[in-house]
């Protein structure tokens, strides 16, 4: 990974975790100052977009911490696992937040329900990504399975030599 992408990549990283904390500065602010309406529930919606930040910045940090790790070439390790975890978990719960964004949205569509169905659909999508990341996971342990194979070999021959 060449220096140029690994700061580039830093630099999106750091603006999505300052909007991420932008926005949830918004939410804790409207929380104590902005009252509701009546035409939504807004204390729960603001209370899930605040969650739903804190598990896109787990997420960030996860991905930071796996560039960092592929800039020393260490991603091959049983320490990289945390933080692919880490990922898994916090796209899951992402998915998790926006199904109950769903259910809170639900009653007001009853008039348009294909509006429920197209954010059940996002939710799934959000999941899918879960998975996927599930499958990068399972790659990042056979590379390191043939990593620990290949350093056990290497020191055979060094042995035998």
């Amino acid at each position: 990974m060449g220096k140029l992408t690994v700061r580039a990549l830093r630099v999106v990283l750091v603006m999505v975790l300052a909007g991420t904390v932008f926005v949830q500065a918004s939410m804790v602010w409207a929380l104590a100052t902005d009252p509701e309406n009546g035409s939504l529930p807004l204390t729960p919606l603001r209370v899930i977009t605040f969650l739903g930040m804190v598990s896109a910045q787990v997420a960030l940090v996860c991905v930071w911490r796996l560039v960092t790790m592929v800039r020393r070439a260490t991603v091959f390790s049983h320490a990289a696992f945390r933080y692919v975890d880490g990922m898994i978990g916090a796209i899951v719960a992402a998915a998790l937040l926006w199904f109950a964004v769903t259910a809170l949205n639900a009653p007001g569509q009853r008039d348009d329900p294909g509006v429920t169905v197209i954010m059940g659909g996002v939710g799934m999508a959000i999941l899918g990504v879960a998975l996927i990341v599930l499958v990068l996971r399972m790659l990042l342990a056979q590379a390191v399975a043939r990593d620990v194979e290949a350093a056990q070999l290497q020191a055979e021959l060094d042995e035998v030599i």
